[in-house]
C-alpha cells in the first residue's frame, strides 16, 4: 500500500515538472518586433499611448483586500463545526488564527501599505 502510494506521488510530481519544461518552451515568444509590439491604428502612428500608467497603490490595495477576502472563507466554517469538536481546541484554533489574521493587518498598517495618499 505504501509502495503504490509513493510510486503513485513520484509519478504525479515527474508528470507535472514534464508539463511545466514543456509549457515553459512553448510560451517563449519568438521576436519582438516594434511594429507587432505596437498599437494599430489603420496603419497610423498610434496618437496616445495604449498602456495607460496603472496606480501601484491601488494594486497594493486591491492584493490586501484579496489576501483578506480569502482569509474571511477560511473562517466561515469555524463556525459550522463548533458541535463537532472540542471547545477548548476549537477556542484555541479560531483564536490563533484570528490573532495572525491581526498580526498581518497591524504589519500592513504600520508598513503604510493601507494609506491611499502620500
Amino acid at each position: 500500500m505504501n509502495f503504490m502510494l509513493l510510486l503513485f506521488s513520484i509519478f504525479t510530481f515527474v508528470l507535472s515538472c514534464i508539463v511545466m519544461i514543456i509549457a515553459s518552451f512553448l510560451s517563449k515568444k519568438s521576436i519582438l518586433d516594434r511594429e507587432k509590439t505596437s498599437t494599430y491604428e489603420c496603419g497610423f502612428d498610434p496618437v496616445h499611448l495604449a498602456r495607460l500608467p496603472f496606480s501601484l497603490r491601488f494594486f497594493l490595495i486591491a492584493v490586501v483586500f484579496l489576501i483578506f477576502d480569502v482569509e474571511i472563507t477560511l473562517l466561515l466554517p469555524i463556525a459550522s463545526i463548533l458541535n463537532y469538536t472540542n471547545i477548548f481546541s476549537w477556542m484555541f484554533t479560531s483564536l490563533f488564527f484570528l490573532f495572525i489574521l491581526l498580526l498581518g493587518l497591524y504589519y500592513e498598517w504600520f508598513q503604510g501599505a493601507l494609506e491611499w495618499s502620500e
